[in-house]
């Protein structure tokens, strides 16, 4: 089973940027497509902020398009969400969700992290 590692959340200031960070633990599995969700509040549903398909394809929801970017370092083995021109608006959790292969063969499970919490200041 895959376990991933979050980190970049924290506290800033509205206009400000953070670096969201998301690799699975140790090196059996490798990342082929994964993406960034988000729950602005308790109770709502997840929403998507980015994602990168298997053959590398990017896309982003409406309300991020523009200010946030996602990449995958093949050689870390890490998905990375840049965030710039933060607002209030985008405070919330974010989780990382992804496809992965194993090393050794075999089905490719998928996973969710435990999210990291964002919060912009105005």
């Amino acid at each position: 089973q895959v376990q991933l590692v979050e980190s970049g959340g924290g506290s800033v200031e509205a206009g400000g940027s953070l670096t969201l960070a998301c690799a699975p633990v140790g090196s059996d599995f490798r990342i082929i497509a994964a993406g960034w969700y988000r729950r602005l509040a308790p109770g709502q549903l997840r929403e998507f902020v980015a994602g990168v398909t298997r053959d590398a394809k990017i896309s982003y929801g409406e309300p991020v398009k523009g200010r946030f970017s996602i990449s995958k370092d093949d050689a870390k083995n890490t998905i990375f969400l840049q965030m710039d021109s933060l607002k209030p608006e985008d405070s919330g959790v974010y989780y990382c969700n992804g496809e992965f292969r194993p090393v050794s063969g075999g089905a490719w499970p998928t996973a969710w992290g435990q999210g990291v919490q964002v919060t912009v200041s105005s």
